[in-house]
Formats: C-alpha cells, structure tokens, sequence
C-alpha cells in the first residue's frame, strides 16, 4: 500500500453561484482545470473548498460531482470527511465508500477542546467503517491545538490508517514520525515551505494553490527527487512570490480570483469570506500575468 496513494493532490475548491449557492458548472469548471495538470489526484471537502461554510449534504453533493466528472480524467480521489460531528463524518465515508474513493481524510474533531482520548476515539471510529485506507490530519492552524507526539503515534497505528496530511511548521515533529512509522504515507499541506518538507522525505503535498499552479508544485517535487536543490529553491520562491499577495487578499479568495484571471468560472467565496484588500487584488492580477508564473497554468 505504501507507494499506490504517492504524490502531489490538489485540495479541490468548491464552485458557488453569484448568491453563494453550489454550483454544478462552475464546480465542474474547477473539476475540469485541475484534471488537466499533472497531479496524482484531487483531495475533495477539505478546508481549501470551504467545507467549514458547507452543510454535510451540500459535501455529499460534491463528493457525488466529483467522482461522476473526474472520472477516468485523474488517477487518485481522497475524500475529505472530517466533520465536527462524527455522525456527519460517518455519512461522507459511507458515500465514499460507494462511489469508490480511493482514500478517506479527516480533520480532528475541532467544534469544542476535545480531549486525547476523544479524538482517538473519532479516528477509531471511522477506521472501523470502511477498509478504505485513511489519512489523518495535523494542523494547528484549524483546530488550535498540536496534537502530542503520543496521541499521533497511537492514531497513525490504527487499522486503516496509512497515512497522515502533515499541516505544521514542525518540521523536527514530520522528521520523527516518519521515522517511527516508515510504512505510512506523508503529505505536506504548507504551499509556501513545500521544499522544505520534501527534503525531509515527504510522499507528496497536498494544496490549496494547486488549484491553480499543480504543475509548479509536481516540478518542486520532481527537482527534489533529483536533487536538484537549486531548481527546487528557484521554483519554491515563485511559489512564495504568489502567496505572500495570497497573504494580503486572502488565501481562498486570491485563488479563486486567480483562477477568474486564467479564464475559470469558480465563483464567488462564500461569506463571511471575501477580499481583504481591493488594491491587492489588482497587484495580483498583474502578478498572475507574468510570463514567469502563467508558463505553469494548464490552460497553456
């Protein structure tokens, strides 16, 4: 199992209408532009598609579009199914069970301070609900809290669990757990500091901004696996060019106003997200307009 879920994931963004309604074409408009880049596959109902803004059968409705319109078009679909409640998260994996998903994921639960033993408990549960291989989550960023290194060894021992999406800076933390578990797979969820992460060993990244520049972020990779260490720098910092004006618009807004620039009808945000700043939306588009940043959409 080890190798068959390696690589590089766009963490798919959703399409809504002007109103703020899901949207089958502009979902599909997304769907159609990720499939083209050479990514392994698409992680759908994570953060990056708003998921926390969603009601679980709005996440139901997408699971069924993407598995429906990816098709054949991309070799690996992870389901995102981390649900504050756990019958929720039950639903999304049983769905993707039937549709066939490769692989679930999941946030912890994160409404309330949940204790070590109650988001063990989360995880036990939905590794005993399906044979699909799980991918658990470490991100501090979204649930306030880092998970200690005892509770992360426990969950990544779980039946099913064959790897875990790694959301930190601590990169000495990713360093000893693939360590203690060198049979499981390690994704790497900071856009900005990919590199960094893969000189560690990492099996692929998973993102937001390969909503848009996958094809940048599988070169990255690619010039680690060459130890070419120079390329891997050059790219990464194009990379964090984009974000640090991703930084100033807002992350999910920027790329989706990216993604209207390239020619993708995506859609609004949801509220209460939106623009943080109108003048640094302009100094995006122009950004996004270089030559040395478009060479890496699919569209060319």
């Amino acid at each position: 199992m080890k190798k068959e879920l390696n690589g590089m994931y766009v963490a798919l963004m959703s399409g809504f209408d002007d109103h703020g309604e899901l949207n089958a074409e502009r979902q599909n408009n997304i769907i159609d532009y990720a499939v083209r880049q050479r990514v392994r596959g698409l992680y759908v109902g994570g953060s990056s598609a708003e998921s926390g803004l969603m009601s679980t059968d709005e996440l139901l409705v997408q699971q069924a579009w993407v598995s429906e319109r990816a098709s054949g078009k991309t070799d690996k679909l992870i389901a995102h199914v981390g649900q504050p409640n756990l019958a929720d998260s039950i639903k999304l994996v049983r769905q993707a069970a039937r549709l066939e998903y490769d692989a679930l994921s999941a946030l912890p639960p994160h409404s309330y301070r949940f204790s070590d033993q109650e988001i063990l408990s989360y995880y036990q549960a939905l590794a005993k609900e399906t044979d699909l291989p799980l991918i658990v989550y470490e991100v501090p960023v979204r649930t306030g809290r880092d998970l200690p290194m005892e509770l992360l060894d426990e969950i990544m021992k779980l039946p099913n669990v064959t790897g875990i999406k790694f959301t930190s800076s601590d990169l000495f933390k990713l360093s000893i757990l693939k360590r203690r578990h060198p049979d499981k797979h390690f994704y790497f969820g900071f856009d900005e500091i990919y590199a960094s992460a893969a000189i560690m060993g990492t099996d692929g990244g998973i993102g937001t901004t390969y909503n848009v520049l996958g094809n940048l972020y599988v070169a990255i990779d690619d010039a680690i696996r060459n130890s070419d260490l120079v390329e891997a720098r050059r790219l990464q910092v194009l990379s964090q060019r984009y974000i640090e004006l991703l930084f100033e618009t807002g992350v999910l807004p920027g790329v989706k106003l990216t993604m209207q620039a390239i020619g993708i009808d995506c859609g609004p945000v949801r509220a209460p997200l939106k623009l943080l700043s109108k003048e640094a939306a302009q100094h995006l588009k122009a950004f996004v307009a270089l030559p040395e940043l478009a060479k890496w959409y699919a569209n060319n």
